[in-house]
């Protein structure tokens, strides 16, 4: 299993949100860090899980030096932005994973991933950097998840998906084995996937199709 940990005794979470508590939850459960901070834009948001809010969002780069820092952002394009500027600057971005979740032999998850309690990731499957493996979510062998991706609550991949860079999984959905789905694509809530998807789009449905919508990079997760 190939995993980027932290090198450093403290953590500084950016996003003090529902997803933020979260991913917080789980950096508490992995008993890594002496001190666990956030930040945030909303600056009446001065706590969140009983942790302190210490500074604005865009203020992380005054931190790099002694903390390690996690991009908890929904938005796939907002938590690349972040992120991918934190890498300029050298920071050190770990990896977070509950201690309920399940890794096979062989597994590589990227830098600033985080994989929620009760996800399952098979053997020989490839997650890239600043994905979010939701909570109860499935991938199993041979996926190659790309970069940005959001696996939701309760979503379930069979063996050699591949899905492409920023692509949105919706809650309760499933993709059958074998399938392609490419990049910048939201896979709506209990959407069954059964043919490879080639344009970026809004599929919902079983199985899934195509419908009219924004662009997904535009979205809110």
């Amino acid at each position: 299993m190939k995993i980027n940990y932290n090198t450093k005794k403290r953590l500084l979470i950016i996003g003090a949100s529902g997803h933020g508590k979260v991913v917080a939850d789980v950096a508490l459960k992995m008993n890594k860090w002496k001190y666990i901070a956030f930040m945030d834009q909303d600056e009446a948001i001065k706590s969140s899980l009983d942790i302190d809010v210490i500074d604005r969002s865009e203020n992380a780069f005054k931190y790099i030096k002694d903390y390690d820092i996690f991009v908890a952002i929904g938005n796939n394009a907002t938590r690349e932005k972040v992120l991918e500027e934190l890498m300029s600057l050298e920071a050190s971005v770990p990896v977070l994973i509950h201690p309920s979740a399940v890794l096979g032999k062989l597994v590589e998850v990227g830098i600033g991933t985080v994989i929620m309690a009760g996800a399952v990731i098979n053997c020989c499957t490839k997650i890239g950097k600043g994905c979010i493996i939701n909570t109860g979510a499935t991938i199993d062998h041979d996926n190659m998840i790309g970069d940005y991706v959001h696996i939701s609550p309760g979503a379930h991949l069979a063996g050699t998906v591949s899905v492409g860079k920023g692509t949105w999984i919706g809650i309760g959905s499933a993709v059958i084995n074998n399938i392609s789905i490419t990049g910048n694509c939201i896979i709506g809530a209990g959407a069954v996937v059964t043919r490879d998807i080639m344009e970026p789009g809004t599929y919902v449905g079983v199985p899934a199709r195509k419908i009219k919508g924004r662009n997904p990079r535009g979205s809110d997760l």
